[in-house]
């Protein structure tokens, strides 16, 4: 098979994994630098051209497209769509699982687990937001943030209130959620690829930190899911049409919740921690199922 793997950074180690995994398997693989790609919109010979040429027919694109560039690298992705390459994960999935607000209420729609969230961009009544989730400590997140950039606990109502105001102050869409005290600090990464949740590891926050991404100096170690916690994970990767992404969830006393669903999970924290193959794991289900214009729209909303 002949494979691009949409990056703009091919020494990141989730594309140096994938590119690896898919030479050991005997394909053919380019690194793609999205943002570089141009594309020759028409109706009859739809291309995708890079560096002054049109790229090669592929078999399947792997997107590895960071939030900064969602518009324009899902754009990319629909054009090798167009053309009848297989994605691993669509454009439009990608789209609904990068708009937080967007995958939050998919996600409520079909009754998965998640904290009780309030959304809004300027509230006439900023205590009553903060009661309707169950009142201080609560998170305030951005609707924009990634690696946990914009997340902020507040402690107290004032503290609350006073944040609220503040990012009401740069004119931003916020995320006000109830805060999983029991979860300690930790939540449960689970890598889900094809329908089955092929790893999972529990990111411990450092600390006097919440937040438990890696990036943030948080801990990843193999964990043990129950039935109803792999089922939440493939269940959140349906709604939002995914085949390949990481389900970050929490263990609270009502179950677990889902805090976000990932369509560009990194590989390296999850390798590391569980001894997996997970890139070569990724490049077989490619096998299996890239098929030339399949590229039919999964998922709903």
């Amino acid at each position: 098979m002949r494979i691009a793997i949409l990056s703009r950074n091919a020494n990141l180690y989730s594309t140096k994994r994938l590119k690896e995994a898919a030479v050991h398997r005997g394909h053919s693989v380019d690194v793609v630098d999205t943002m570089h790609c141009y594309m020759d919109v028409t109706s009859s010979r739809p291309s995708v051209r890079y560096m002054g040429k049109a790229l090669p027919k592929y078999d399947a694109v792997i997107p590895r497209i960071g939030a900064s560039v969602t518009f324009y690298g899902t754009s990319v992705v629909r054009q090798f769509e167009m053309m009848g390459t297989f994605s691993i994960n669509e454009s439009v999935a990608i789209s609904r699982s990068r708009d937080k607000l967007r995958s939050l209420q998919l996600l409520s729609r079909k009754g998965i687990g998640m904290p009780r969230t309030g959304f809004a961009n300027r509230p006439d009544k900023i205590d009553d937001l903060i009661k309707n989730v169950g009142g201080a400590p609560v998170v305030i997140k951005l609707l924009e943030g990634t690696q946990g950039i914009g997340v902020v606990l507040a402690d107290t109502q004032k503290a609350a209130e006073s944040i609220i105001e503040a990012f009401m102050g740069l004119k931003a869409d916020i995320l006000v959620q109830e805060f999983i005290k029991e979860a300690g600090g930790s939540d449960i990464r689970c890598l889900v690829v094809g329908g089955k949740v092929i790893a999972a590891m529990k990111r411990q926050a450092a600390e006097g930190e919440f937040r438990s991404n890696l990036h943030r100096g948080g801990k990843a170690t193999v964990v043990r899911l129950s039935p109803l916690e792999r089922k939440t994970a493939v269940d959140a990767a349906k709604t939002m049409g995914l085949n390949m992404c990481g389900v970050d969830l929490l263990r609270s006393n009502n179950g677990p919740v889902v805090m976000e669903v990932n369509s560009s999970p990194g590989l390296e924290g999850i390798e590391s921690a569980t001894g997996k193959d997970v890139a070569g794991m990724v490049i077989e289900f490619i096998e299996k199922n890239a098929k030339p214009n399949k590229t039919r729209t999964r998922g709903k909303g």
